[in-house]
């Protein structure tokens, strides 16, 4: 009788569980979550980012919430540990993201010109105050022999464009000097006597990294085109070119509403492969990654004047569409490894 009624409890326990577990398993939440960094987390980029929750729910059915952050560690963090499903990220945040967990992976990435892979890139600058131009000049070009012993700005040592490329090539050039044959990147994180820079800040984001500069905080800061190019207009030169000027908008959004109409001379231009939306596939079933994949790549999104701005327009967007056929692209893991080879 004891053997029976064992036997039936086992079962009805056995039923129960997997009952729990089979409705555990089947159950989706109804929520995705998009980290973003604080270039991105500004409320002059809110229209866009309301844009964007549109299509994807839309596609999805699911409700879009934005975690937007002042930290690149903490969208980082929040993709590769599940706080967020989906995320904005520079290549070099992906690649770190990726490192602490496989499970995440790229998305989307905006396209050239060409609408494809091939031009996908943005420029990382080093620039300084147009007022001390001059100084950074060897004969008629601008060199970065000068900005040794300089107080310098860096975005993060988690951005692509304001550490990662800008720190290499800076290692890459002085390393070949007799005083510097021995220069690494960590010797660029922090200034003070005997260091290579007097003074090393950190602006958290590149619109904090070229207001360093703007302020008289740093003497050459790091930034990149794309992330300031809702505050500044091109003064004189050629876009993207060393010895182009910027100016400040007179209409121009926190934190370059302090600093309108300030100018600054590039001194060094460098090719940066462009910002990935990646995704954690752990917490993103397979089918509403394909429609999160279908969705960011369609015609809707790349003539959504919201999202891939006209260049004339007055929207301040995450995108702008020059040529006309700038749209998001697929992109795979590999198409990074580029960046992963500066860490080499």
């Amino acid at each position: 009788m004891k053997k029976a009624m064992l036997s039936i409890i086992s079962l009805i326990m056995f039923v129960v569980l997997a009952g729990c577990s089979s409705s555990a398993g089947s159950k989706e939440k109804d929520t995705l979550t998009i980290a973003w960094l604080p270039n991105e987390s500004g409320a002059d980029l809110g229209e866009t980012r309301e844009a964007i929750s549109e299509v994807l729910e839309k596609a999805t059915g699911k409700k879009i919430e934005h975690k937007t952050t002042t930290d690149y560690l903490v969208a980082i963090e929040a993709i590769a540990n599940g706080n967020a499903d989906l995320a904005f990220l520079g290549a070099q945040g992906y690649i770190e993201a990726n490192n602490k967990n496989k499970k995440v992976q790229p998305l989307v990435v905006p396209s050239g010109e060409s609408g494809t892979l091939d031009d996908a890139v943005y420029y990382s600058w080093l620039a300084v105050l147009k007022d001390n131009a001059d100084s950074y000049k060897d004969g008629g070009s601008f060199s970065i022999d000068k900005i040794a012993g300089q107080k310098f700005s860096f975005v993060s040592n988690s951005s692509t464009s304001g550490f990662k490329v800008p720190s290499t090539g800076i290692v890459d050039y002085f390393s070949k000097k007799d005083e510097f044959k021995d220069l690494t990147a960590e010797d660029l994180l922090e200034g003070g006597k005997d260091k290579f820079f007097s003074e090393v800040l950190y602006g958290g984001s590149h619109q904090g990294s070229a207001v360093n500069l703007l302020t008289g905080k740093a003497d050459v800061a790091a930034f990149c085109d794309t992330c300031v190019n809702n505050y500044v207009e091109l003064a004189d030169g050629e876009e993207n070119r060393p010895g182009a000027i910027y100016k400040v908008r007179a209409d121009a959004a926190e934190p370059f509403n302090t600093v309108t109409g300030k100018e600054f001379t590039l001194i060094s231009v460098a090719p940066v492969l462009n910002s990935p939306f990646v995704v954690n596939t752990e917490t993103v079933s397979e089918d509403i990654q394909k429609k999160l994949l279908e969705t960011l790549t369609s015609d809707e999104v790349a003539k959504n004047e919201k999202i891939f701005v006209p260049e004339d327009s007055e929207v301040k967007g995450l995108f702008k569409r020059k040529s006309g056929n700038e749209r998001l692209v697929q992109a795979e893991d590999d198409w990074f490894n580029p960046i992963r080879e500066l860490s080499k």
